[in-house]
């Protein structure tokens, strides 16, 4: 498997091969080009476990799927959700921005209360996370545990990296904070998607057993499909489960 550390070992093979071939300068700045891609290739990439293992399914071969929720809590979406999957009686789990808790401690509560998984998808959020420092990163995560603790009397162990990018610091805060870096395998991409019947195929054309299905609770089109999405996930023999019953993973400290 292709990963930060062996890349590391044949980029330093090459370079110490070209010194002995005693080859000119352009090469080694050509010996770059696809490290640098498969670096930036890597960071996109949470399934390929490039720079942290992430657990992005579950390897089984029984018809159970996980639905999973980022970027809440959100008075104008989250409720509605929940409302969906109350009815529903589907489980899921909410992968929350800390900074969106504040004022939301009562949504919070319910998610908790209904028997949903709270996960933690940093403070801020912040465009540029990836870039932020271990130490930082870290601070970050801790701020979030802090506040759903505050609120629910549980310490979330689950993370989902902001955007889903991965790089050294991200292993780095996840190993020192001892938390489960947790992915997915069927990305809806609710965030684009402009159409529901778009939106709904891409999610269906991508189940398979142990599918960790990734959407967004801030996004009116996934409110819109959700009823008809679950009806059809189970039309087709699967069961929906709490995510971390699905991967046997704990969701808490």
């Amino acid at each position: 498997m292709l990963t930060h550390r062996n890349t590391n070992i044949a980029l330093i093979a090459l370079i110490a091969l070209f010194l002995w071939l005693s080859l000119p300068w352009w090469a080694f700045v050509l010996l770059f080009i696809p490290y640098s891609g498969a670096l930036v290739w890597g960071a996109m990439q949470i399934r390929s476990g490039f720079f942290l293992k992430a657990v992005c399914a579950a390897d089984t071969s029984e018809k159970v799927v996980a639905l999973t929720f980022d970027d809440g809590p959100l008075t104008a979406f989250t409720p509605q959700i929940l409302d969906i999957l109350h009815k529903a009686q589907a489980p899921a789990a909410f992968f929350c921005i800390g900074n969106r808790i504040a004022g939301q401690e009562a949504l919070l509560k319910r998610i908790d209360t209904e028997g949903h998984v709270i996960g933690n998808h940093s403070f801020s959020h912040h465009f540029w996370f990836d870039l932020f420092p271990a130490s930082r990163m870290l601070a970050e995560l801790q701020q979030v545990d802090t506040a759903v603790e505050q609120v629910t009397g549980k310490r979330p162990r689950l993370f989902r990296p902001p955007y889903g990018v991965t790089n050294p610091n991200v292993r780095r805060a996840v190993q020192r904070g001892k938390y489960t870096a947790v992915g997915w395998n069927i990305r809806s991409l609710d965030t684009v998607a402009k159409q529901a019947d778009e939106l709904m195929n891409r999610i269906l054309s991508g189940l398979k057993p142990g599918a960790v299905i990734l959407m967004h609770d801030s996004i009116p089109l996934t409110v819109a499909i959700l009823p008809s999405l679950i009806a059809h996930i189970r039309e087709q023999g699967y069961t929906i489960k709490r995510i971390d019953q699905l991967l046997n993973i704990p969701a808490y400290a």
